[in-house]
């Protein structure tokens, strides 16, 4: 298999390395990633500035391609410049950190996994439930596992898999739920500051949910040590409420 990996934690990022370590034993890796950390970026793209890359020497002579931009530029970068020819598929992490529930909105790994998908090519988003993580070969273990299954059964043209695995060894894990994202909010906050300057500024902050209900969604599947897989489509359209707006007749207004 010819595999794009890329991240939103920079190319020095230990879960990228824990993904090329494995994929390599048996496939061809080119790595594309943001020369820094663009955690949080979204599927923000630049456009008022160059693009530009540097390679990279990591674990021992391996070869990336850093770039000065998003996880979706690196995509870019990738498909239409860097590789000669397209990628079976893209790998976007290993996150430390959960991507579940409205993070996916403002996650940049799997943000870059979206981009993918809107070029035809299959993709995951790969993220582990933790911060201080003890088992980025397990989870990366897991990723190559599904990526057979992904290119052997294929995905429909727009549709990634984001998948959350918790730190755990695999042996420990209690199975794999596939379930839908959860939309229920964090408890926000903003942190008012003030510099030694005087001048205010803030911190955005929410206080990371601790309970578990009854839903069937991936954050409460990870927190019971499941492996949350969960099918994202590109297309945001609210179809149902696309059938009510045309009974509407706005048009009306117009005449």
């Amino acid at each position: 298999m010819k595999i794009l990996l890329t991240n939103d934690d920079g190319i020095y990022a230990e879960g990228l390395w824990a993904l090329h370590k494995k994929f390599t034993e048996q496939h061809s890796v080119t790595i594309v990633a943001p020369d820094r950390e663009r955690s949080a970026a979204g599927h923000a793209i630049t456009l008022h500035k160059p693009l530009r890359t540097a390679r990279i020497s990591f674990n021992k002579g391996c070869i990336g391609h850093a770039v000065n931009g998003t996880p979706a530029d690196c995509i870019k970068l990738g498909i239409l410049e860097i590789l000669d020819s397209r990628p079976d598929i893209v790998i976007s992490g290993i996150n430390p950190g959960a991507n579940v529930g409205i993070n996916v909105n403002y996650s940049g790994t799997v943000a870059a996994a979206k981009e993918a998908a809107l070029y035809g090519v299959p993709s995951i988003a790969v993220s582990i439930g933790s911060h201080e993580i003890d088992n980025y070969d397990d989870a990366a273990l897991f990723a190559e596992l599904l990526t057979k299954d992904v290119l052997e059964k294929g995905l429909p043209f727009g549709t990634f898999l984001n998948v959350n695995i918790p730190d755990l060894p695999l042996k420990k894990i209690e199975g794999v739920r596939i379930c839908r994202h959860g939309t229920e909010l964090y408890s926000e906050y903003i942190d008012k500051r003030v510099d030694p300057r005087n001048r205010t500024y803030y911190w955005q902050g929410c206080d990371l949910q601790s309970s578990v209900d009854d839903s069937d969604t991936d954050d409460v599947f990870l927190c019971r040590n499941y492996i949350s897989i969960t099918p994202i489509k590109c297309d945001m359209t609210d179809y149902s409420v696309l059938e009510k707006l045309k009974g509407w007749k706005i048009n009306k207004k117009l005449e």
